[in-house]
């Protein structure tokens, strides 16, 4: 199955705090019917790189869907099954010793 190329504008609508964040949350949109391209080698989409302007851990989806990505979004971040991601302190971090 194809899909359909659009000439609808894409905008972000949130910035993720990390890649794991990002794939995640586009995860979420996804299986909410809200297609959010990814820019990393390994995703299927046609974009390997990120446009000049973009991130990585942009997270853009149509013009027509933001606002359902965006409540989507928020609905998730305040929920209790938002991921955690826990920094690890550098071995060597002399403020945080072993």
């Amino acid at each position: 199955m194809s899909q359909e190329r659009t000439r609808e504008r894409v905008v972000t609508v949130h910035q993720a705090g990390t890649a794991t964040e990002a794939v995640v949350i586009r995860s979420l949109l996804e299986s909410a019917g809200i297609s959010s391209p990814g820019f990393v080698s390994a995703e299927p989409f046609p974009m390997r790189e990120p446009p000049e302007g973009f991130l990585d851990t942009d997270i853009v989806v149509l013009e027509s869907q933001a606002e359902d990505a965006r409540r989507i979004i928020a609905e998730y971040l305040t929920s209790s099954e938002a991921v955690q991601i826990e920094e690890s302190p550098a071995p060597d971090d002399p403020e945080n010793p072993a």
